[in-house]
């Protein structure tokens, strides 16, 4: 399975950290945020990543490199050279689809940080590549800066919680409440963009149409998860880092 991740943004509310620094090289914990990321993929098994860039592309692409310093392959969709002609998250998706293949991939945010187990979402990803879904997305408890949440579990699926190596119960995505919001991590079907026309627009709330046709299971996450929004929350995370190191997701340098 590939990885997308995303890292074409400005980060507006980071400035000025960002105005010279992309948001996904800034540091926490003693590693950019992106590498985070990189490291956790990479500890699920997962070795091909493709990266979306805009602002200061140039400096992901030198610091990040083809990945070989990771032990993986990283190719670039490159969208433009500043922050306006980023293409958003839909819009990067579509963008990078010739890098993606034909198989299920997976979707994150370059910004977040999270001890979630992505070697869990093989199993998703297979009874995507079955036509039995079109997407899976991770949930989350709503963050104090979303309480409406994004939407809600609907009813187990039974094949899915049959499964054996199954790590947590998968559900099908509902918009009726109680909401939950979306952890920025999902797995897509190529073929659900196959119509959509490139440009700027965002995953949301286009990926809602998905979760009406009940084409979308999903999972509450419950573990660590952290969103970098701000230079707070930055310091914030740098200083639970240190003292609580992450766990099973995170590969060690």
């Amino acid at each position: 399975m590939k990885a997308l991740i995303f890292a074409a943004g400005r980060g507006e509310r980071m400035r000025p950290l960002t105005d010279h620094t992309p948001k996904p090289l800034l540091a926490a914990g003693g590693r950019m945020l992106i590498e985070w990321q990189i490291a956790a993929l990479a500890a699920a098994g997962i070795r091909d990543f493709v990266i979306n860039t805009a602002h200061h592309a140039k400096l992901i692409e030198q610091t990040l490199g083809d990945g070989s310093r990771y032990s993986v392959r990283i190719r670039y969709s490159h969208e433009g050279n500043n922050a306006e002609d980023a293409l958003e998250t839909l819009g990067g998706i579509l963008q990078a689809l010739p890098l993606l293949g034909p198989r299920p991939f997976l979707v994150v945010s370059g910004d977040i940080v999270t001890d979630f187990d992505y070697a869990t979402l093989r199993n998703r990803a297979a009874r995507i590549d079955t036509g039995a879904r079109d997407a899976h997305f991770v949930l989350i408890d709503n963050p104090p800066y979303h309480p409406q949440g994004d939407m809600g579990l609907g009813a187990s699926d039974p094949l899915a919680a049959s499964a054996a190596s199954a790590a947590s119960e998968e559900s099908v995505a509902t918009l009726r409440p109680p909401c939950l919001t979306y952890a920025n991590i999902a797995v897509f079907a190529p073929h659900v963009f196959a119509a959509e026309k490139p440009g700027r627009r965002r995953l949301f709330p286009w990926a809602f149409q998905l979760v009406e046709q009940g084409r979308v299971s999903a999972e509450r996450y419950p573990g660590r998860w952290y969103n970098v929004g701000t230079p707070q929350d930055l310091e914030n995370l740098d200083r639970e880092l240190t003292h609580r190191p992450l766990g099973r997701g995170e590969a060690r340098a």
